[in-house]
């Protein structure tokens, strides 16, 4: 959540010709570690200055987003209102302790397997409710297909899991139906789908019950690739409600010299957990062994499994809060080893840990690699690391204008994601500070925040174009969950924000562009059945994209698993690679765009629909 309570500099680095290539190498941040420990303000570098990549008007800026080849991007509209959708997150006012300030993910699962993505909202106490022994109650709404959503969580089962963090999704006994992971204040709690509407806690008997740390982020994956969905879960700190730090007690409860809650840092953090899936039901307990352990007990917030250096082998990444951020490369029979350092994820371009949050994952290049864009706290920026394609991944944050648009801002969720569906993935990222006690400060510096939006310029950078995306992004909250996905089923992508306090909101782009689209619903039959890890690189014309079906990322939050592509101008898909988990490839040819496909390994398609558009109504 945050590293360190001085301003710093954002890292000067060597200008290069062409964008793609590297502007700093990873062992630059090797070397200035060992002379700068984590969090001691601006970091000395032999780097010449780089200058930020330049921002036009926002006149300029609005006049080339609505004359240029893509025309006008949309407006994000706030349509929670009209979705029926009446859930309110429970928070302190005062915010007097660290666990109530984290929580706030929202996962969206298409729990009956109709198509159409549900919602699934985390809630959590308050330390006096806790200390009380009263429950905060979590939702999930159904689609009802017609741009409302109902409450069924008391018919679900899964309103009263725990003092809930985030939540994610996978089929950890392999039969086809989403299940619900949710991560707690004190472990987790894995909700079998039974198919039927409902759900069932099978946390004791999967094995999961002795997970009692501070959970936060976690992921399905299947790392060895036995067709089974394993799972990794980061855990935070060791903090127990009968041995709190108070209030403003000591240098590490305050900021900018007033009083705030304690952590993390001063705080012991708690290992991580990797469990295998046993193909029975049940999961074991393989940190140790495996390698991801986490023997120095870092601030675990977000985890993503992916094959980040295309060996057929899923990677692990795990980012930590005011700490080195993990990259675990995998072998693919169930060892890991961390090459954080050596890639250049573990530490940001000046060699300093930052307060790793939030983590987007995407082909923003048209490269074929997926690379990292991770939120941070209010005196850093998100850093943007672009991945090389061999493990090694180099920090653009400042060539990219990505550092300058969101230093000043607490950065929690986030994602690539193609509002106007041009076929480029812009960053959409949602803020909110941790401390209500920076409003007494009389700084540019709030607790509610508004969210940014960066329009992808094709060439490596990117504009903040948050002014020009509509009223409702600019609406201060304090935000916390992102998860993205086509909620209507009409080829529009809408991002649902779960914020720490109050409703949460619902973005719906409209006007804009005509543009095409395409969407992949993946079932594995060898690989694993939701197809976790699952690629598929589509080839419009002169338009290559690549996308991965992932568990988790974001921030405690779950994006609908269903693959989209924007197609701009492309009436067509020349040809969709489907590259399978289990080392399986598949090509569609000659796929007309506007239309949801369902592909199973071994089938190719096996369905194929139009639009089913909801009549989304604007409040």
């Amino acid at each position: 959540m945050r590293n360190s309570l001085k301003p710093r500099t954002a890292a000067p680095a060597i200008v290069m010709p062409n964008l793609l290539a590297a502007l700093v190498s990873p062992g630059a941040g090797l070397l200035i570690l060992c002379l700068i420990p984590s969090g001691t303000g601006q970091a000395q570098s032999s780097y010449p200055q780089q200058a930020e990549a330049q921002h036009e008007s926002a006149e300029g800026l609005a006049d080339r987003t609505a004359n240029g080849p893509a025309g006008s991007y949309p407006e994000l509209v706030d349509i929670t209102a009209s979705t029926g959708i009446q859930f309110e997150h429970l928070s302190s006012p005062e915010q007097k302790f660290i666990v109530e300030s984290m929580s706030g993910g929202v996962a969206l699962i298409d729990y009956d397997r109709d198509g159409w993505p549900d919602i699934y909202f985390t809630n959590a106490q308050s330390v006096d409710m806790a200390l009380h022994g009263r429950k905060a109650r979590s939702a999930l709404y159904h689609n009802n297909r017609d741009g409302t959503f109902t409450d069924v969580t008391d018919k679900a089962g899964v309103g009263y899991p725990c003092w809930a963090m985030g939540a994610m999704v996978g089929d950890y006994n392999n039969d086809g139906w989403p299940d619900l992971l949710v991560t707690c204040f004190g472990g987790v709690v894995l909700y079998r789908n039974n198919g039927d509407g409902t759900f069932t806690d099978v946390t004791k008997s999967a094995g999961l019950s002795g997970d009692t740390e501070w959970a936060t982020g976690a992921a399905f994956g299947d790392y060895d690739g036995d067709g089974w969905d394993d799972l990794f879960i980061s855990h935070y700190v060791d903090f127990r409600l009968n041995d709190m730090a108070a209030f403003g007690s000591s240098d590490t409860c305050k900021y900018l010299g007033i009083d705030v809650q304690c952590g993390p840092r001063g705080l012991k953090g708690s290992p991580d957990n990797l469990y295998h899936n046993n193909r029975d039901g049940t999961f074991s307990d393989v940190s140790q062994k495996s390698g991801v352990g986490d023997p120095e007990h870092r601030y675990g917030l977000t985890a993503i499994w992916s094959d980040f250096d295309h060996d057929g082998k899923l990677d692990l990444l795990v980012t930590n809060d005011g700490q080195p951020n993990y990259l675990y490369q995998g072998d693919g029979a169930g060892k890991f080893v961390d090459v954080g350092f050596s890639s250049g994820v573990a530490l940001d371009a000046d060699g300093a840990a930052q307060a790793n949050m939030g983590v987007a994952l995407g082909d923003f290049l048209h490269t074929g690699s997926m690379s990292l864009l991770i939120s941070h706290f209010d005196n850093e920026y998100a850093a943007l690391y672009r991945n090389n394609g061999d493990l090694t991944f180099t920090d653009i944050s400042i060539a990219s204008g990505i550092a300058k648009g969101t230093r000043g801002y607490v950065g929690w969720g986030d994602a690539f994601v193609d509002f106007n569906n041009d076929g480029w993935e812009d960053f959409f990222l949602v803020n909110g500070h941790v401390y209500p006690q920076v409003d007494s400060l009389h700084s540019r510096l709030k607790y509610f925040e508004p969210k940014l939006l960066f329009l992808n310029q094709r060439d490596g950078t990117f504009a903040d174009i948050s002014k020009l995306a509509g009223a409702a992004i600019e609406a201060p909250q304090v935000s916390r969950g992102l998860a993205v996905g086509d909620l209507f089923n009409d080829g529009k992508l809408e991002a649902v924000v779960e914020n720490l306090v109050g409703r949460p909101m619902i973005l719906r782009p409209e006007g804009g562009p005509r543009n095409h689209w395409i969407s992949f619903q993946l079932e594995g039959v060898k690989s694993n059945r939701l197809a976790l890890n699952a690629r598929v690189r589509a080839v419009a014309g002169d338009l290559v994209q690549s996308s991965e079906v992932i568990s988790g990322g974001s921030y405690l939050s779950q994006n609908d698993l269903r693959i989209h592509f924007g197609l701009g101008k492309h009436e067509r898909v020349d040809k969709a690679v489907v590259f399978w988990p289990d080392g399986r490839v598949e090509t569609l040819t000659n796929l007309s765009a506007d239309r949801f496909y369902a592909v199973r390994e071994g089938a190719g398609v096996v369905s194929s629909k139009p639009p089913e558009a909801a009549n989304v109504e604007r409040p």
